[in-house]
């Protein structure tokens, strides 16, 4: 139970920045047979709530209409950690750190256009950012030719293992060994874990806690 507690993301900011940067979450909603379909969707995070943009016919919008609980998940593999980092035979050694948001919700289907287009804008903005498109407005067609699904999560709870599971020992040892490995994600794990890559050494500058 120790372990589990270090391993929940207690900042709601942190959750919220998460979602901000991750571009593929998974929606799951009940099949008239009573059994969850899973779809993987863009999504964007705004005003409290999960947008997605959908064909206006389809199963999981007739599922959500039937039906409105959902569950609504995001992760992020940061690093595989192969055995032989704790063992030199052990197979069950093996780990991984990741960062996950699992939400329960109720989805409904927008239907006014200014919340349509308001979500269609903050979908282009996360996914375009560089802009070069016309802003959204609820009068062009484009709005009536997509269903937007919107999920208000009742409970969002935010798990994440970077390190901070480890003493501080432990944790520059594993740093190491994941500098060393040298994967073409080792760099970006270390930073998240707090690291700094020096011409000489290897240095935490910041303590990952969440």
């Amino acid at each position: 139970m120790q372990l589990l507690g270090r391993l929940e993301i207690k900042s709601k900011q942190k959750i919220i920045e998460f979602l901000n940067k991750e571009h593929i979450g998974r929606i799951a909603s009940i099949d008239r047979d009573g059994f969850p379909q899973i779809i993987p969707m863009n999504f964007v995070f705004v005003n409290d709530a999960i947008y997605m943009h959908s064909h206006t016919r389809g199963e999981k919008i007739e599922n959500i209409k039937r039906d409105p609980k959902v569950g609504f998940e995001i992760d992020r593999e940061i690093e595989f950690l192969p055995s032989y980092f704790s063992s030199p035979t052990d197979a069950s050694q093996a780990d991984t750190l990741y960062i996950s948001v699992v939400i329960k919700g109720y989805g409904t289907i927008v239907s006014e256009n200014d919340e349509k287009s308001m979500a269609l804008n903050a979908l282009m903005e996360k996914y375009q950012p560089e802009g070069g498109y016309e802003k959204i407005t609820p009068d062009m067609p484009v709005v009536d030719e997509v269903a937007i699904i919107k999920v208000v999560p009742q409970t969002m709870r935010g798990k994440y293992k970077i390190g901070q599971h480890l003493d501080k020992n432990a944790r520059k040892d594993l740093a190491k060994k994941i500098f060393e490995r040298n994967s073409s994600t080792a760099l970006e794990t270390l930073q998240i874990m707090g690291f700094k890559v020096t011409e000489s050494n290897l240095e935490m500058v910041e303590e990952p806690v969440w």
